[in-house]
């Protein structure tokens, strides 16, 4: 019976999400910071706005390695609002001359679940 309950909703502070509701939302899928210095710290800001008609419920947020951080927002984010997503990029083991590509990848209950993002710099 208890897990009848915890398959159909789950309960945050101030929303209650159907789990199964799908949604749709908008991201600005790049961000390139452009030519840095080897060592600067890039922090890259994806705005995520759902475009659905139920709660949009990120998940999870997954770097590409260890030198990319980033947080996922701690509640779902309403029909019409957004967010921001930071993503932090260590450039300290980075080559000189080179372009990094680095993704997050979201986990959504959006339809194109899972969707990737992407870092770019050149190195400099």
């Amino acid at each position: 019976m208890m897990l009848t309950l915890v398959l159909f909703a789950c309960s945050t502070e101030d929303n209650e999400v159907a789990v199964g509701k799908r949604t749709t939302m908008q991201v600005n899928e790049e961000y390139n910071a452009g030519t840095i210095v080897k060592g600067e710290e890039i922090r890259a800001v994806f705005t995520v706005k759902n475009t659905g008609d139920s709660p949009l419920v990120i998940s999870d947020v997954r770097p590409s390695c260890s030198c990319t951080v980033a947080d996922k927002p701690k509640k779902p984010i309403a029909p019409g609002q957004s967010t921001e997503i930071v993503a932090k990029v260590s450039t300290d083991n980075a080559s000189p001359g080179k372009e990094i590509k680095k993704t997050v990848t979201l986990m959504t209950n959006t339809k194109d679940s899972p969707k990737v993002l992407f870092i770019k710099a050149k190195i400099k």
